[in-house]
Order: structure tokens, then sequence, then C-alpha cells
């Protein structure tokens, strides 16, 4: 399996930016990804997931503002940014895992077993 983030680029506070992660060799019908950031200094952090069956889930820090999305067609996942702020600046990893049910799709790190290299995100006030 491998995932491969991209779209990550310097944009000024308050604009938008749209990430990718195209993942190969994940067959599996029923999953669970997610995307995770991490700044410096700071723990990685989960921003959104969702599940092969639609279901999503966020941040409260990006609620509103961010929006996970998958084209299985394209094996996939998106992740539409706007309202950018300063602290929003991170690296940006996506990750999955095989799920059979939308509730178990957690923020947590170790839950993941397949990891991107990430991708950079940097807003500018």
């Amino acid at each position: 399996v491998q995932l491969v983030e991209s779209g990550g680029v310097s944009v000024q506070a308050g604009g938008s930016l749209r990430l990718s992660c195209a993942a190969t060799g994940f067959t599996a019908s029923t999953y669970c990804m997610g995307w995770f950031r991490q700044a410096p200094g700071k723990e990685r952090e989960g921003v959104a997931n969702i599940h092969s069956d639609g279901t999503t889930s966020y941040s409260d820090s990006v609620k509103g503002r961010f929006t996970i999305s998958d084209d299985n067609a394209k094996n996939t996942l998106y992740l539409r940014m706007s309202g950018l702020k300063p602290e929003d600046n991170a690296t940006y990893y996506c990750a999955a895992r095989y799920a059979i049910l939308a509730f178990s799709c957690t923020f947590r790190t170790a839950w993941y077993n397949y990891w991107g290299q990430g991708t950079q995100v940097t807003v500018s006030s």
C-alpha cells in the first residue's frame, strides 16, 4: 500500500487549498481514511476522516472550514480547505485502514496502518 499526498503550497490567510492523497495497492471495499497534521514541536493531530459509506468526522478546529471526500474511481482522498488561518500551518498526512463499521473511524494515529509522507501547508497572515 502506498499513499502519496500532494497539493501543499503557501497561501495567504483566508485562502483556499485542496490536498490530494493518491492510494495504490489499497483495495479494501470498507475502510477509514483520514487527514492528520503536525506542526513543528507539536503532536500529530486528526483533522478529518471518512468511512467508505460516506460518514465523515471533523475536529472542532476545522469544522465548517474543511471538507473531506474521496473518489473511489480515482482511488484518491481529498481535503478541501477554506478560510485558512496561520494556525493551520503544518505538514498534512493522509492515513488509511481497513474498517467495516463507520463508527470505528478515529483520530487516534496508532489506529491507522498506512501513512503517506506528508505535504506542507504554509499559511501567511
